[in-house]
């Protein structure tokens, strides 16, 4: 969904575009983010089987092999990168290969040590418009910069929500997320609330750079202001039914905006 919004603000330029371009950078971004994630799984195989939200996933649950996970991360990732390079662009295929070192070897390592690695993997998360921006157009300039911004701050209220939900879990695994860090919980809901705040200037700038008209301007701003609604009564209430809704007014934000971009731009 990302990729594909990148995608059409990178033809808005007037480059040449054709259905199957649009078709390998869609299964091409679609195989390096699977193998990514398989790569993941078998990374995290032993905190994976102490988590309750995790424990059922193909490795720690037994039904697959962790070798067998890791040679098929392997092998998707590379043919996702080759797809990428080969039939896109080599813009779009090492933007792709950045996306996954950055997660694997960064971010993912870094979730044991630090809750700053939610701020690093926000970086990754926000590739996904990068890859469909450069895939379309060759090259990367401010509409995609914006696109990769709200996708960043995007991620903070969404995680941090996740975060405080399963907190226990993520405990007992050992991955130092800030609600873990900070029991407390005022750190996250202070977060929560700027991040939310943060989004509704993102929100608004592609109005205002002419990515979007009026329609868009009017969706986004109501879209602002549940987000904000939702961070605010989490700030306040600090209850896990508060930080459920932030991650369900997150989950309906994205592809709603994303949506209104298509439509309108």
């Amino acid at each position: 969904m990302s990729t594909v919004i990148g995608f059409v603000f990178g033809t808005h330029l007037g480059n040449p575009w054709t259905w199957m371009q649009l078709f390998h950078a869609m299964m091409g971004t679609f195989l390096i983010a699977s193998g990514t994630a398989a790569l993941n799984q078998w990374y995290e195989r032993e905190g994976d089987g102490l988590m309750h939200r995790t424990m059922k996933r193909p490795i720690p649950s037994g039904r697959v092999t962790a070798a067998s996970a890791l040679i098929f991360g392997i092998i998707i990732s590379l043919a996702g990168f080759l797809e990428l390079c080969f039939a896109v662009n080599l813009l779009t295929g090492g933007l792709a290969l950045f996306t996954l070192a950055s997660y694997l070897f960064v971010y993912t390592p870094l979730k044991r040590r630090s809750p700053i690695s939610t701020t690093i993997g926000a970086i990754p998360g926000a590739m996904p418009p990068l890859i469909g921006y450069a895939a379309a157009s060759g090259h990367l300039n401010y509409e995609a910069g914006i696109l990769f911004a709200i996708l960043f701050v995007w991620q903070f209220p969404h995680f941090y929500a996740i975060a405080w939900m399963y907190r226990e879990d993520y405990a007992r695994a050992g991955i130092r997320m800030l609600p873990v860090v900070e029991p407390d919980l005022d750190s996250t809901a202070r977060r929560i609330l700027w991040f939310s705040f943060a989004l509704v200037p993102l929100s608004l700038a592609p109005k205002f750079m002419s990515m979007a008209g009026n329609v868009y301007l009017v969706g986004a701003v109501l879209l602002s202001a549940f987000v904000v609604y939702a961070g605010l009564q989490a700030a306040t209430l600090r209850t896990l039914p508060g930080a459920r809704k932030v991650l369900l007014a997150s989950i309906v934000y994205l592809p709603v905006l994303y949506g209104l971009m298509a439509f309108d731009s």
